[in-house]
């Protein structure tokens, strides 16, 4: 497992090449890792990037293990999220 902070103006897409250096086998994402170039450059690092389609796209074949694992990141970004807004909440009050 591997993670980046990185700041709002940074595109989702930037920090994944050096992140899943280390990885294998895949790597699920969400709507904002649609990327030609990107899938092509994992796939030659042997690494199969899974992610959703928009509403536009023609649906992907995929298996229910990968379907599975692609709704967990649903939770583990709301998770974050929830994260980050009790960090930002708190820091204020502390500041006041």
């Amino acid at each position: 497992m591997a993670a980046k902070v990185t700041t709002g103006n940074v595109h989702d897409t930037q920090p994944v090449r050096e992140l899943a250096t280390d990885l294998t086998d895949k790597l699920y994402g969400d709507k904002g890792y649609l990327s030609k170039a990107l899938e092509a450059d994992l796939s030659e690092k042997g690494v199969t990037l899974i992610t959703t389609v928009r509403k536009n796209m023609k649906a992907k074949a995929m298996s229910l293990w990968d379907r599975a694992m692609l709704s967990k990141c649903f939770i583990i970004e709301t998770v974050n999220d929830q994260l980050k807004t009790f960090r930002t909440s708190n820091t204020r009050d502390i500041a006041a």
